[in-house]
């Protein structure tokens, strides 16, 4: 790889940690890993030829381009952390992606009744997840947060939440969310 792929590819990982909150590769690698899966199957039930999640893995490609996908690695990264604490068995699991694949993304906000808390109230994580999602589709980090400079002398507060859920990461978000609670 000579040294013009190289920064391409550094760029489209940074880009990726702007907009999922870690880079691609790092990301599905963790869910093949948590989940039991290999690439063809992850890229199946993401809905992704295995030629396109291998490019997002390598750093080739920056952005996921459909919503939808990104709202089913939400759903699988949810998933894996229910398997990781044991509220959901591997053959739970298998049921739950088979589901996933099939879901045709709707609504951003539509899906939270697999991620909810013990109250039946959807996670901040995934809330705050579900903001960055819908955020991250239709405009980049960079130009999110050109809009947050523009809006900052006249609304602080909307530039604010621009900054924070639109080009943060995610667990920097839930922080912020958790920080402003009564």
């Amino acid at each position: 790889m000579d040294a013009a792929q190289q920064e391409a590819t550094a760029r489209a990982r940074e880009l990726q940690r702007n907009w999922y909150g870690e880079p691609l590769g790092a990301l599905f690698r963790k869910l093949i890993d948590d989940l039991g899966l290999n690439q063809a199957r992850l890229a199946a039930v993401l809905g992704l030829s295995a030629p396109m999640l291998s490019q997002l893995m390598s750093g080739q490609r920056a952005k996921i381009g459909n919503p939808a996908v990104v709202q089913r690695v939400q759903l699988l990264q949810d998933l894996a952390q229910q398997v990781a604490d044991g509220s959901v068995s591997a053959a739970e699991a298998t049921e739950r992606m088979d589901e996933i694949k099939k879901s045709q993304g709707g609504s951003v906000l539509s899906n939270t009744t697999q991620t909810t808390s013990g109250s039946g109230a959807p996670t901040v994580k995934r809330v705050v997840r579900e903001i960055q999602s819908l955020l991250r589709s239709v405009a980049a980090a960079g130009d999110i947060i050109d809009a947050a400079d523009t809006l900052a002398p006249t609304h602080p507060e909307l530039a604010e939440f621009l900054r924070v859920y639109g080009a943060g990461r995610t667990s920097d978000a839930v922080t912020h969310y958790q920080s402003h609670q009564g």
